[in-house]
This record gives structure tokens, C-alpha cells and sequence, in this order.
């Protein structure tokens, strides 16, 4: 027994005089106690590692033969989607936007009272309208019609789970009061304007030249100076965006042409839920990555975990380095310079021999992934749809863009798409679509859609920038 006491003894004043150490050490330079930060792949996507690459044609490029050039780029690591966004993955965000409204009107006669025939009558007036007020003076998210701390929900609603609908919410009536234009034949008609995401985002290029061009006036980045009034006074862009797809553009694509299935079932129907999302104008993709950014980093910061970059569009320096995965001078991402294989197949889904759609086994749009990836594990970055960029389309841009991450987004000093067509509104497309003969689905062609316009064959894909040099600096030695 006395054996034991001292070894227990023992024991114990070892674990004190470790504490009394950590107590010692932790007046040296120890650094900030913080989160262990874990590379983690966000789910859907790959590692592109960071490198240089010849941009711009592989091939000879007759249009643009006098304004095309090449140039050498360096680009930073980051991740990238694996396929582009899928009807489903697209479907989350529309239902989330679609149960933040309802969630919001509830709140609404919650607060106004509903035992009181004529206070319901007056809510029940403005049901589909409170969207359009929005308390910018609130705290965060302030956006009253899109709830997005689960704490407000419990507070304002009562509920337990954000995640889960209230019957409330299943209701018809109540759903419908607000999304639904009409019935025809039992089948709904959406009325798709009320589908309004409403955010914020920091002008970063602004507050960055009033630094420069103002360097004693620092005071005005404090309080109502920052903030404005959200339509350029300050340094924060308010942003309201009708988020529904346009399910009638292969009606406005081809006129002459039976696509009323289409129309009807292309987004809702279960068998295109893994085919990629089309009718997306420039202004929504850029809402969606904003959506899932903020989906991410709250549920990230409520589990006390390290947040996030944000998701965003790529730049079409991105766009084209990650679609050659490391094949610098070839035209297509599996190399080049041909369409088919060694068997004949076509190894994209494109318009080939002179019109013959289905030759390559996609008559319009297939499902993601149905192609052999690049070397980055990349699939359909040639054909099938086309992809959105964040970049501003400019026929000589690569004549004064930077050679480290190569980017005009900033073309014309403004970046707000809020206004007139111009130049501006021109956004860089890359990868070409079913409907694109070969040339359009080589890697380093270059074609522009208007940021508010959509078609039938237009989708986009999401990339992340990679917070450090590489997701293996714990294996990397560095000679000098």
C-alpha cells in the first residue's frame, strides 16, 4: 500500500510541474493558442495545384488571329468543382430560398397576429410582397425574407431545427399563397419572380484604390462611411437576384423546334437531377456560390471550426489551366489533336460531323461525368455546357493582363453589373456545349454571353482558393 501512495504521489507532482512548465513556456513566443487547421477537399471537388502555363491558343485561332496571344501565367492553387453544378445541387439553393420566404411570411403574421380576422386579412394582403422589404439596418443576415441563424429561428419561430420543415411550412395553402400563380390541370405554376436571394458583398477593388488614391482619408472606412447605401457610396454591393432558372430557353434558343418537354421537365423532374443546370444567368451562378459559401461557414462557425474561402465563379485563367490539367500545348484537355479515340468514340459531347448530335452519344445535354476526366480529374470541361467565368470578355485582354493570376474583372472600374449593357456586361464563356462544333470546345477558346442573359447551354462550375502554397507542405522540402 505504501508503494502505491508513493507512486500516486509521484504521479501528481509530475503532472504539476508540467503545468508549472506550460505556465513558464507560454510567457515565450509560443504564438496565438488556435484551431488546428486540416486541409480538407470540400466535397464535390479537386485539388488544382498551383504552377504556370502558356495561356491562349494551341492551334491556329483565325478569327482572332491578330489579337490573340499567348502569354505565360502563374496561377495559385485552389479547388475546383469536379463536374459542373448538377439540376439537384442547384435545386438545394432554390428550396432553401424558397423556405426562407415562407419561414419570413409566417414571422410576419406571427408578429402581426393571427386570431384577429382583420389584422389577417391585412398580412394575408401583403403575403408575396414582404420579400421585397428589406431592414438593412438589422443585424446580420439583414435580410429579414432569408433567415439563416438557426439561433433566430428558435428565437422569432420556436422551432427546434433549421434544417427541418415546421408543418406550417408544408402547408399548401401557405406555399402557395405566396409561389404559386395558378393550377392547370393539377400542376403548378410558378410564379418564379418571388424567388429573390438577397445578400451583400464587400467591394474589395474600391476600398483597395481609395487607399491608394487617398491615403489620409482612412476615416472614412468606419462606420456609415464603409457601409453606404448599398449603390456605390460606400464600400459595400447589395444585391437582389431572382434566383429561378429559366426553363423555357431551348423555346427561345430554338424556335422552330419541339422542346415543350423541355420546358416542363428539364429542372423539376427526377430524371435530370444529375444532369448539369442550364437557364442560369451570369448574376445567379454568382448568387448560388455567395448561398454556398454562407451555408458552409455558418455551419462551420457554429462547431467552432476554421472558416472557409469562399466559392466563387473561376477566373478564365482558372477556367483554362485547370481544363489543360497539365497538357500545356494540347487543344483539348485529353491531349490532342483529335475528337475521338483509338476506337473511333468521340471523347466529348460537342457537335460533330456537320450537325450530327447524337453521333457522340449526347443528342443535347447528358448527365455529368458520362466523359473520361483530365489529368486533374476534371470531367466535361470540353462540351456538354458551356461555363460561366468571372472574367470580363475583351478581345485583347491577354495584351495587359497580369501574369500572376491573369484577371480583368475589374474592366472599366466597376464590377457591379447593375445598369446598361456594354462591355462590361460581356463575361467570358469557356468550354463550348453540345450544341459547339470542335473549335468551341478547345481549351483556349474564348466566347462571351451577356451577364444577364440565359440559354440552353449555358451552366457553371464553382472553385475555392486554396488557403496556403499546397495540400502537401507537410511532405515538401524547399532546396536552396
Amino acid at each position: 500500500m505504501n508503494m502505491k501512495r508513493i507512486l500516486f504521489l509521484s504521479l501528481i507532482v509530475a503532472l504539476l510541474s508540467s503545468c508549472v512548465g506550460n505556465k513558464t513556456n507560454y510567457h515565450e513566443l509560443i504564438g496565438a493558442q488556435r484551431i488546428l487547421w486540416e486541409t480538407t477537399t470540400p466535397l464535390g471537388m479537386v485539388f488544382v495545384p498551383q504552377g504556370s502555363f502558356i495561356m491562349g491558343p494551341s492551334d491556329q485561332d483565325v478569327p482572332f488571329a491578330n489579337v490573340s496571344t499567348n502569354q505565360r501565367v502563374s496561377v495559385g492553387a485552389f479547388y475546383m468543382d469536379r463536374t459542373e453544378i448538377t439540376n439537384n445541387e442547384y435545386r438545394q439553393f432554390v428550396e432553401w430560398v424558397e423556405d426562407s420566404i415562407i419561414r419570413t411570411n409566417l414571422e410576419f403574421f406571427k408578429t402581426e397576429g393571427r386570431g384577429d380576422d382583420e389584422t389577417n386579412s391585412k398580412t394575408n394582403s401583403k403575403v408575396g410582397k414582404t420579400n421585397n422589404i428589406i431592414d438593412w439596418d438589422k443585424p446580420y443576415p439583414r435580410r429579414p425574407e432569408i433567415i439563416t441563424s438557426s439561433d433566430t429561428l428558435k428565437d422569432w419561430m420556436g422551432m427546434d431545427s433549421i434544417v427541418s420543415r415546421s408543418k406550417e411550412i408544408d402547408d399548401k395553402t401557405t406555399r402557395s399563397e405566396i409561389f404559386v400563380k395558378a393550377y392547370v390541370d393539377g400542376k403548378e405554376v410558378l410564379d418564379k419572380t418571388k424567388y429573390t436571394y438577397v445578400y451583400e458583398e464587400i467591394n474589395y477593388r474600391k476600398l483597395s484604390a481609395n487607399r491608394v488614391n487617398n491615403p489620409d482619408s482612412i476615416d472614412e472606412l468606419d462606420g456609415e462611411k464603409f457601409r453606404g447605401d448599398g449603390k456605390g457610396s460606400g464600400y459595400v454591393i447589395r444585391k437582389a437576384v431572382q434566383i429561378y432558372p429559366n426553363t423555357t430557353d431551348f423555346q427561345g434558343d430554338y424556335v422552330y423546334s419541339n422542346e415543350e418537354t423541355e420546358a416542363e421537365f428539364n429542372f423539376l423532374h427526377e430524371a435530370y437531377d444529375d444532369y448539369p443546370v442550364i437557364g442560369i444567368t451570369w448574376e445567379q451562378a454568382n448568387a448560388f456560390c455567395h448561398w454556398r459559401t454562407h451555408i458552409m461557414n455558418q455551419f462551420r462557425a457554429a462547431n467552432k471550426m476554421p472558416l472557409l474561402a469562399d466559392y466563387r465563379l473561376p477566373t478564365e485563367t482558372e477556367w483554362e489551366y485547370a481544363a489543360r490539367g497539365g497538357l500545356d500545348m494540347s487543344p483539348y484537355p485529353w491531349g490532342g489533336p483529335y475528337t475521338r479515340n483509338q476506337e473511333g468514340c468521340f471523347l466529348a459531347n460537342f457537335k460533330p460531323l456537320r450537325g450530327n448530335y447524337s453521333a457522340d452519344g449526347g443528342h443535347k445535354a447528358v448527365k455529368v461525368g458520362r466523359y473520361n476526366k483530365n489529368n486533374y480529374g476534371l470531367y466535361d470541361m470540353s462540351g456538354n455546357v458551356a461555363e460561366w467565368t468571372s472574367t470580363v470578355f475583351d478581345e485583347t485582354s491577354s495584351s495587359y493582363t497580369n501574369d500572376m493570376d491573369g484577371d480583368n474583372s475589374n474592366l472599366g472600374g466597376n464590377f457591379d453589373i447593375n445598369g446598361k449593357k456594354g462591355n462590361i456586361q460581356r463575361k467570358v464563356i469557356r468550354g463550348g456545349s453540345w450544341k459547339d462544333i470542335a473549335y468551341y470546345i478547345q481549351t483556349s477558346t474564348r466566347d462571351y454571353a451577356y451577364a444577364d442573359e440565359s440559354t440552353s447551354y449555358i451552366g457553371f462550375r464553382c472553385v475555392m482558393d486554396f488557403l496556403g502554397r499546397s495540400n502537401k507542405d507537410k511532405n515538401i522540402k524547399i532546396n536552396y
